[in-house]
């Protein structure tokens, strides 16, 4: 809220915000009704809504390198899931509730990509703001209505470190990067996140006794979303370099 400077109001923020809420609510629901691994990479099929849905709703221009990307990135993704559904954690009767859960977080996450792309002449902050006031207030109802108690004490301040450079900073750099990204590469370049998350663990809890290091498909996976972003990447600079010897 400190950053923003210029709120303003369209009616695209309804769409947008309501994605934004399902998304938490389906995400957060799956990764504790089944597998936290098989959450997180079928809410990574986002791309492949995105992809189908820039092209067919928006027109967006889309070449043979960026569905080549998708569908490696994809392969990568439900490699990983089917090899966590037959072989991962979780009981197999909830597995079911929480797939659909988490195919359903990354649905309202492509709602959100694209109505923040619409939004993209809107100040970024603002958006970013009135997604998390949004979510804070329907989420409300329900953490009174189980009965969880109020954070007390040093836990508002971990929720704030959570809420600013968990939640808050890494939407507004994706807010940002919107408005000269397309869609479609956008959701495609956030993969990086789930990628990158196992080795950042690797680094900080390797050495805690407790610690279980990712299964040998997380890194094939993995190994698949890499080779399709550096394809397309490296296919652009080598497009641009010859353009420009040309």
């Amino acid at each position: 809220m400190p950053l923003v400077r210029n709120p303003t109001l369209h009616w695209a923020m309804i769409p947008m915000t309501v994605s934004f809420v399902g998304m938490n609510w389906t995400f957060l629901t799956a990764l504790i009704s089944g597998s936290p691994a098989n959450a997180i990479w079928l809410q990574y099929l986002a791309p492949a809504w995105v992809m189908i849905g820039a092209v067919v709703f928006f027109h967006e221009r889309t070449t043979f390198r960026d569905w080549a990307m998708m569908i490696t990135c994809v392969a990568g993704v439900l490699f990983i899931v089917i090899m966590e559904f037959q072989y991962g954690q979780g009981t197999p009767g909830n597995r079911w509730w929480s797939s659909v859960l988490a195919i359903g977080s990354g649905l309202c996450y492509a709602g959100v990509i694209f109505s923040m792309r619409a939004l993209r002449g809107h100040e970024s902050a603002w958006l970013i703001a009135l997604n998390h006031i949004a979510t804070a207030l329907a989420m409300l109802p329900i953490v009174w209505w189980s009965g969880v108690s109020l954070p007390t004490g040093s836990m508002w301040l971990l929720l704030a470190g959570i809420g600013m450079f968990q939640m808050g900073l890494p939407y507004l750099l994706f807010a940002r990067g919107l408005r000269t990204t397309p869609s479609h590469l956008a959701s495609l370049i956030t993969l990086l996140e789930p990628v990158l998350l196992p080795v950042w663990v690797h680094f900080t809890r390797s050495g805690d006794p407790t610690y279980q290091p990712p299964h040998w498909w997380t890194w094939v996976g993995a190994a698949c979303i890499l080779f399709g972003l550096a394809i397309r990447h490296a296919w652009s600079m080598h497009e641009s370099k010859g353009a420009r010897e040309f």
